[in-house]
């Protein structure tokens, strides 16, 4: 490809809504344009990347069985009633309209009711299972907040695939099937990644697995121990008991604490460490009006645990001050677990303390030397606590660790949600009628060119991994308007290259000085260079740049696709 006949739109100011280095380095790059808020065009540069991460997947779909299908971006309305999210689905993401005759529609956020209608069309037998279906298509999710350019934009490409099974034993070999696939598209774009356990959320299902590329522009705090493969989001990581203490178990004592309302000013005021002490929160019950829920004074509790406990209402709710002061007599900053007619659940860490200090349920009261079942009656002990680094490892290796990721991939054991609520059914070997088995992958594809360019960037520019580069090399001639052994080298090696099926792209805009075609070369990322003039000409040689290392050599024309395939 000649420069001169194709589009190179980079820009040397950095957009000043652009928060993130890929969105910045995107739009100076020339790969996006801005339409609208969290919508882009894709310009050549940037489609080029897109279509080479969507051909990764592909590759790597179709050699796990995967077969590719395009299902419609507008959907009716009908099958999400059907499958009861119509009025659910994330809170106000669906993009609903009305067509001419004032039918409901949508545009496409996901496609779990879609492929669902149309396999129970489709398949009616068990010796057609199991089978994967995947699309890569444009989605479209009405964010209240688009940031960050593509890593969360409103309209955006996605891969996603769909299976479907006789029995849960059948989709767990795809899921992992899927898990092995998602690991080899990651590693081809040589990103430093995370497969971490997840919340299924609104997707719904029994079992998920997040794939985060780590970088500080991530929304998603990742929870991964030092030893081992281990890696959690951190609202899902499981907080491990430590050891209950031993020893003499003091006297309780209830003593004044005036104006105290907080962790941090009990502290202060009997100077001691938190870790002594237990706070304890009240939420309404699933069977009881009000449950307790007590964790030591430095951990915070876990919304997402919390609301998984059969005693405690979902979603979790908090209890008002009202019926706080009429359930323990005491403000909110003094009360304690000891005595309350309600269920006591109390965290794993909280439960391993001996003689700690507590709200006495008497309003600038607390008491110090409380033990449990002596002093309080617990219902339940469970895990309500967000883990904190240094926490052990839940598979006993290493110590847990934070970095921030970029979700880029989930997949969902989904079971039968969707399939029931849709009478998706086949035949089993008996002609029994059964509910099919259903699994859902989902990929980020517009996301995973912004997440690479998060890792792989330095002052200059963008540093593409070579199987997603635009070009794999850009050939700068300097002056070759002045020089005909310079046109006639560069003519020469830019056949050799694309006979050699080598993706090139020719500078040869005479409008550009050498110094500012170097410069696009390194903010567009291109990952090898070579720079061909009378000098060097002179020497039977040319001057071959590798982006990533910064290396210089110079080496005969002759040599170069040798080193381009090093």
């Amino acid at each position: 490809m000649k420069a001169s006949k194709y589009t190179i739109a980079t820009k040397k100011e950095t957009p000043a809504d652009a928060e993130v280095i890929s969105h910045q380095l995107m739009i100076r790059a020339g790969l996006i344009r801005k339409l609208a808020a969290g919508i882009y065009s894709w310009m050549p540069m940037g489609l080029r990347v897109l279509q080479k991460i969507e051909n990764i997947i592909r590759q790597e779909m179709n050699a796990a069985g995967g077969q590719e299908v395009l299902l419609p971006a507008v959907q009716p309305a009908e099958l999400w009633q059907e499958s009861g999210r119509w009025h659910e689905y994330d809170d106000g993401l669906l993009l609903k309209f009305q067509d001419r005759h004032k039918r409901d529609f949508c545009f496409g956020p996901t496609h779990e009711e879609v492929i669902t209608n149309l396999v129970r069309d489709e398949l009616k037998s068990h010796k057609q299972l199991p089978v994967n279906y995947y699309q890569i298509q444009t989605k479209f999710r009405d964010e209240t907040r688009p940031r960050f350019g593509v890593l969360r934009s409103r309209e955006f490409t996605m891969k996603d695939a769909y299976s479907f099974h006789i029995s849960e034993a059948s989709l767990k070999e795809t899921y992992q099937d899927m898990h092995t696939a998602y690991s080899k598209i990651l590693q081809r774009m040589q990103l430093d990644f995370r497969a971490v356990q997840a919340d299924t959320g609104g997707i719904g299902g029994s079992a998920s697995m997040e794939f985060h590329v780590l970088a500080e522009s991530g929304e998603d705090k990742i929870a991964f121990s030092t030893d081992s493969a281990y890696a959690a989001n951190v609202e899902l990581a499981e907080a491990i008991a430590p050891p209950e203490k031993d020893g003499e178990m003091l006297n309780p004592d209830e003593f004044e604490t005036p104006g105290v309302k907080t962790i941090d000013q009990l502290c202060e005021f009997i100077q001691v460490t938190a870790d002594s002490t237990v706070k304890t929160l009240l939420a309404k019950g699933s069977k009881t009006k009000l449950v307790a829920l007590v964790l030591r004074g430095d951990h915070q509790l876990n919304p997402l645990k919390a609301e998984k406990m059969p005693e405690v209402a979902n979603p979790l709710t908090l209890a008002e001050e009202a019926d706080i002061n009429a359930e323990t007599g005491a403000d909110l900053g003094s009360i304690g677990p000891q005595g309350l007619d309600v269920p006591v659940l109390v965290d794993r860490s909280a439960y391993a303390m001996m003689n700690f200090t507590a709200g006495a349920n008497k309003t600038g009261f607390h008491i110090r030397n409380l033990n449990w079942e002596r002093d309080v009656k617990v219902t339940a002990v469970y895990d309500l606590r967000d883990v904190v680094e240094g926490d052990p490892s839940p598979d006993g290796r290493g110590t847990i660790k934070f970095k921030r990721g970029i979700e880029v991939g989930h997949i969902f054991q989904l079971g039968d949600k969707y399939s029931r609520a849709m009478n998706a059914t086949v035949l089993d070997d008996s002609g029994k009628s059964v509910v099919m088995q259903m699994g859902c992958y989902g990929m980020g594809v517009t996301r995973l060119v912004g997440a690479i360019i998060e890792q792989h960037h330095d002052d200059k520019g963008i540093v593409w991994p070579d199987s997603v580069a635009p070009f794999q090399v850009i050939m700068i001639p300097v002056n070759a308007h002045k020089s005909e052994a310079v046109q006639k080298a560069t003519n020469k090696l830019y056949g050799q290259l694309k006979d050699a099926g080598i993706e090139v792209l020719l500078d040869d805009r005479e409008s550009a000085r050498p110094g500012a075609k170097f410069a696009d070369a390194e903010l567009m990322g291109i990952p090898h260079r070579c720079v061909i003039g009378d000098r060097s000409l002179e020497k039977g040689v040319i001057e071959y740049v590798n982006r990533r290392t910064g290396e210089s050599m110079e080496i005969a024309p002759d040599e170069l696709i040798t080193q381009l395939s090093l």
